[in-house]
């Protein structure tokens, strides 16, 4: 393996649309929510080391969720999770690893993914990453990759690029999650894709691109520029994380850099954003049921997910297009056309229930 090739695994979301399974104290990155026997947070990890050293593998994570990082990552050093004392966006945490890595190895390049994406062909994405990564290492260029769009969804946000014979597209711009008639347009001209939020590039190109648009950012950081990978890290991003801009790398990078890229992708990607984006990716019945860890006997019961404990038994009649899971204590019976209101729901329940 090439040992300049990094990668950093944001891990620090709650998916609270993913309630009840997914909680502020153990959120979805920490669970199995395919029934492979694999949580999603180990699932990007196996992913990321078949082109990625395993030392070279950074999570960034909030600092409660330390523990469940190394439960799940046995093999990881402590010294490569990187523990946010504050939620302050993408940017702030992507600076952070950027210099921590520069300050290991000058020439290296590196990967930015979230914890809790889905993707099917996996070696179709190593040998995409492979490419970007060689791209990456030549010029000092700002890449992303672009899911080629299977319709017009409204959920993602949108890459619109230059048309050209070359693989690797220049950015013309970045669109955020649009409405249907625009989503169809961009559909239309065929020169859109889909937002994954996966990023490459050298660590020189990412620091200096933070140099010359954020940089309040940036000098806060090189406080510790004699810090880094050392002992007195964790305790200088204990005192000065906070006082970082909250803006996400989209906002604060790559909506303005000159010098961005896009590789259009298709290995089977799934930002697994809901519990019916989760249905979409699950083999079904011969009712489109889709049944994670549960035993079930289903009768006149049609489109529905469900998911409970290994070798719960599960009856269901009469219901078609809901999600129910059985998780804990919490039992939820959801029509799946009203996903969105999950995370809703999930803050009345714990006010009703006094639930912390």
């Amino acid at each position: 393996m090439n040992k300049n090739y990094y990668a950093v695994i944001m891990a620090g979301g709650i998916g609270s649309r993913f309630w009840p399974v997914s909680t502020k104290e153990n959120p979805k990155q920490f669970h199995d929510m395919l029934g492979t026997g694999r949580s999603l947070l180990q699932n990007t990890f196996d992913r990321l080391n078949k082109i990625i050293p395993q030392e070279n593998i950074l999570i960034a994570t909030n600092k409660d969720y330390k523990d469940l990082v190394l439960e799940h990552l046995p093999q990881v050093n402590e010294t490569q999770v990187l523990l946010e004392p504050a939620m302050r966006n993408t940017a702030p945490c992507i600076l952070y690893s950027a210099l921590k890595i520069k300050d290991m190895n000058e020439d290296a390049v590196m990967i930015v993914a979230p914890s809790d994406h889905y993707i099917e062909e996996e070696e179709t994405f190593v040998n995409e990453v492979r490419t970007a990564f060689e791209a990456c290492e030549k010029e000092d260029i700002l890449m992303t990759l672009g899911i080629k769009p299977s319709g017009p969804n409204t959920g993602y946000g949108y890459i619109q690029y230059e048309k050209s014979g070359k693989e690797i597209k220049k950015v013309k711009k970045f669109t955020e999650k649009p409405n249907l008639e625009n989503a169809k347009k961009f559909i239309a001209q065929g020169d859109y894709l889909w937002n994954a939020g996966i990023f490459i590039w050298s660590v020189k190109s990412i620091v200096s691109s933070f140099s010359s648009s954020l940089q309040e950012m940036t000098d806060l950081f090189n406080l510790g520029s004699d810090l880094w990978n050392t002992e007195e890290e964790r305790r200088f991003i204990e005192q000065n994380y906070a006082k970082a801009q909250n803006i996400s790398i989209d906002y604060g990078i790559m909506e303005s850099a000159k010098n961005v890229y896009v590789l259009p992708v298709d290995f089977g990607w799934n930002d697994l954003g809901t519990w019916g984006s989760l249905y979409d990716k699950l083999e079904k019945d011969e009712d489109n049921n889709a049944v994670i860890n549960a035993s079930s006997l289903l009768k006149n019961a049609s489109n529905n997910i469900i998911r409970a404990a290994k070798g719960k038994k599960v009856i269901i009649q009469g219901l078609d297009d809901f999600i129910i899971v059985d998780h804990d204590d919490t039992l939820l019976i959801f029509p799946k056309s009203a996903e969105q209101e999950i995370k809703e729901i999930s803050s009345h329940a714990a006010h009703k229930f006094n639930d912390k």
